[in-house]
């Protein structure tokens, strides 16, 4: 019998980590998603004077505190991507890859996709165009697929779906030494557009254009909409009132992805309210 956890927490930036602090203090069971880097967007900022009680330490720094304040509460993050959050009724179905995770509430805290879609990506979203290679790749056995990739674990997916696809063209959306088998096609060029009638056909890109059975875009994190059906969107973010619900009955979301503006504290304050606000949530489901 698959474990229902009281909460599952989509993200490990302030957001969420704040979220998972506060459930572990209410005694709830909780999973919370994200990466060994917590927030990508974090590391990255040269200097933060915002925050309160850390003045003038560098975004590396600050993840430092968080991944020490994690430990000492035995936090552990669980490095898998969700690709769809599906509601179940009394619970949420959470898609990671091949496995499925239960939990009565669900807190997004993805932060902002800050890449559009690509022109005809939602339209053939399940029809060829996917968020997860390792997951839909048996469907492309003996086909050619196409893989915009964004970051480095993309070349993982590209590699593996290689043993069952007849080609893999990769376009990276990043520059590196790029770690792909020898049968892959490195092709360097920025994609404009998805086309397809049925299904996916081709990808046409800045100088060229590709024919493909298959096409898998692989951000960092899904957008909202996409990640979880029926979730009601305002002017790019997920909409929220001020307890940081959603329009769907104990889904939750904090942090960037829930609005401007797009400040640590801000995303660090809404997770606490949404965790509380699931506490609350799953003590009156047991009354």
């Amino acid at each position: 019998m698959t474990k229902r956890y009281d909460m599952a927490i989509i993200g490990s930036g302030p957001a969420g980590l704040s979220a998972a602090i506060n459930a572990k203090i209410r005694n709830k069971e909780f999973i919370i998603f994200g990466t060994e880097n917590l927030s990508n967007k974090l590391i990255k900022a040269p200097k933060v004077n915002n925050y309160l009680g850390f003045y003038d330490v560098t975004g590396k720094e600050l993840k430092d505190n968080f991944k020490n304040h994690l430990n000492s509460m035995d936090i552990q993050i669980t490095t898998e991507k969700i690709t769809a959050v599906y509601g179940m009724g009394d619970y949420f179905a959470v898609m990671a890859n091949d496995k499925t995770y239960e939990a009565t509430t669900v807190i997004i805290a993805t932060g902002m996709e800050f890449t559009k879609p690509l022109k005809g990506e939602e339209e053939l979203l399940g029809r060829g165009v996917g968020y997860c290679a390792t997951c839909d790749a048996p469907l492309y056995k003996g086909k050619v697929v196409t893989i915009i990739g964004y970051n480095r674990e993309a070349e993982e997916e590209a590699n593996f779906v290689s043993e069952l696809a007849s080609k893999v063209n990769y376009v990276p959306m990043y520059k590196a030494q790029y770690d792909l088998k020898n049968s892959i096609e490195l092709i360097e060029d920025n994609p404009v557009e998805i086309q397809g009638e049925a299904k996916v056909e081709k990808l046409i890109l800045k100088t060229s254009q590709l024919e493909t059975d298959g096409l898998f875009v692989l951000k960092d994190s899904v957008s909202p909409s996409q990640l979880v059906p029926g979730l009601e969107m305002e002017n790019g973010h997920i909409k929220v009132d001020r307890e940081m619900k959603t329009n769907i009955p104990g889904c939750f979301a904090a942090g960037d992805c829930a609005g401007k503006p797009y400040q640590y504290l801000k995303s660090a304050g809404e997770g606490q309210v949404a965790a509380l606000n699931a506490v609350s949530y799953i003590d009156s489901l047991k009354k």
